[in-house]
C-alpha cells in the first residue's frame, strides 16, 4: 500500500476512535425524510390517533372502573356497618324479651310452687285432722273394748263373774 493510502486509513481510524461519524448529505437523505413525513401524514390518522383514543378510553374505563370499586367499597362499609347495628340493636331487644321470659317464668314458678305448697300444707293438715280423729275414735272404741277385755280377763282369772 501506498504511503497516501495508509494515511487515509489512519486518519479515518483515529476520527471513528474519536468518535467522529461521516455523513454525506445527499438526495437519497432527502428521499428518506420525504418519505418518513408521508408515512407520518398517514399514519397518524389511520393508526395513532385511533390508538390514542383507544388507550384514552381504556384508561378512562380503567379510572371509572378504580372509582367504581371504591363506591362499592364503601356501599359495603356502608352496609356491614348498618347491618352490624341492627344486629346490636336486635341482640339487645332478644336479651330484654329472654330476661322478661325469664322473670315471667320465675314468677309464675314460684306462683305455681307457693299453690302447691299451700296445697300440700292443706293436705298434710287435712290428714293430720284425719288422722287424730281416726285416733280419737280408736281410742274411744279401744277405751270401751278394754273395759269389756278387762272383764273377760279378770273372769277368766278369778273365775268368777266380775261387774263392773
Amino acid at each position: 500500500m501506498s504511503l497516501v493510502m495508509m494515511g487515509a486509513v489512519d486518519s479515518s481510524l483515529m476520527r471513528a476512535a474519536q468518535g467522529a461519524v461521516d455523513v454525506d448529505f445527499d438526495l437519497t437523505m432527502l428521499g428518506q425524510v420525504v418519505l418518513f413525513l408521508i408515512l407520518m401524514a398517514v399514519l397518524k390518522p389511520l393508526l395513532f390517533d385511533p390508538m390514542l383514543k383507544l388507550f384514552e378510553a381504556r384508561e378512562v374505563r380503567i379510572e371509572g372502573a378504580i372509582q367504581e370499586g371504591h363506591r362499592e367499597d364503601q356501599k359495603s362499609a356502608e352496609a356491614q356497618a348498618k347491618y352490624e347495628s341492627e344486629m346490636q340493636a336486635a341482640r339487645a331487644a332478644g336479651n330484654l324479651d329472654r330476661e322478661k321470659l325469664r322473670a315471667e317464668a320465675i314468677k309464675s314458678e314460684n306462683e305455681i310452687l307457693a299453690r302447691v305448697r299451700a296445697s300440700t300444707a292443706k293436705t298434710l293438715e287435712e290428714g293430720r285432722k284425719q288422722a287424730e280423729n281416726e285416733a280419737t275414735q280408736v281410742r274411744a272404741a279401744l277405751r270401751d273394748q278394754s273395759k269389756v277385755l278387762a272383764r273377760d280377763i279378770a273372769t277368766r282369772v278369778l273365775g268368777r263373774e266380775v261387774e263392773g
